[in-house]
């Protein structure tokens, strides 16, 4: 077999995969908002669940699935990045350094359901938050801080070492170093890792049912972190096992195209800019 050949079947298979999974991706697109746009409203998107009548909106979950993502962020953002910063930077290559990359690794490839029960072990009995939404939201933050690490540490270390030295040749610190040369430049990559840890978190269930629970607060925006709060995903879940509403399967169908949407939204209104970003970094290139 020539290299031709093998170089045009080899084209061929990429190309025939390519499509294949893009297909499938159009086809769970068009099946989950073809379902479920037709149930979206106002009153759905922002109106408060019903227990036993039909009608109820998904307003609350709504609240609560940014909530969560935010309070999460707070959580996870600030310490995977400086843990980042010091396995690129600071840390020496010894056996513990080795150590922490063998654990983050380990931790990133651990089930969610996995967390969640860890989560209430430690939130809900030992600290005694029982049920909420900031236990929630510090679980969730552990699921995602070992991405967050890995993250930051691979785009630190994708710089060019030629920024590193040539600031520190104008005789700034590490610290300004990093804080005006290295965040900067990686900045693309880092916005790319947080997009992707806030997708999984406003999709996360596993997790939220045994810590964030399956109710919601009487008052609609409630901002008490130690309420109950059921996410959308969670009661997308819910909706489909437990509920005894008589429209439970529009519910559940609208649920799901709305929470595909919001988190398509998020991912373009925090993808695009980062586009520009890197292209004003890389002289518009």
């Amino acid at each position: 077999m020539t290299s031709k050949t093998t170089d045009r079947i080899a084209t061929i298979y990429f190309w025939s995969s390519g499509i294949i999974i893009i297909g499938i991706l159009a086809w769970f697109l068009v099946r989950i908002l073809g379902d479920g746009i037709p149930h979206l409203s106002w009153h759905f998107i922002f109106g408060k669940p019903e227990e036993i009548k039909a009608g109820g909106g998904v307003g609350p979950q709504l609240f609560n699935s940014f909530y969560v993502l935010f309070l999460s962020l707070v959580i996870s953002i600030p310490i995977g990045l400086f843990s980042g910063i010091y396995l690129a930077i600071y840390a020496q290559k010894n056996w513990f350094t080795d150590l922490v990359r063998i654990s983050v690794e380990a931790l990133s490839s651990v089930p969610s359901i996995v967390f969640g029960l860890f989560g209430f072990l430690l939130f809900a009995n030992l600290l005694g938050l029982k049920f909420s939404i900031i236990g929630g939201a510090a679980t969730v933050a552990l699921l995602n801080l070992p991405v967050m690490v890995r993250v930051t540490e691979e785009a630190i270390r994708t710089v060019p070492d030629s920024y590193w030295e040539a600031s520190l040749a104008l005789g700034s610190t590490k610290w300004q170093a990093i804080r005006k040369v290295l965040i900067p430049a990686a900045l693309p990559n880092l916005i790319t890792g947080i997009t992707l840890i806030a997708g999984r978190a406003l999709g996360e269930s596993a997790i939220l049912i045994y810590t964030a629970g399956l109710s919601v607060s009487r008052f609609f925006p409630d901002f008490n972190p130690l309420k109950m709060g059921e996410t959308l995903s969670v009661h997308l879940w819910y909706i489909g096992a437990e509920s005894l509403v008589p429209d439970a399967k529009e519910i559940a169908k609208g649920s799901a195209a709305l929470l595909l949407i919001v988190v398509l939204i998020f991912n373009l209104l925090v993808s695009i800019p980062s586009r520009i970003l890197q292209k004003r970094l890389s002289g518009g290139k």
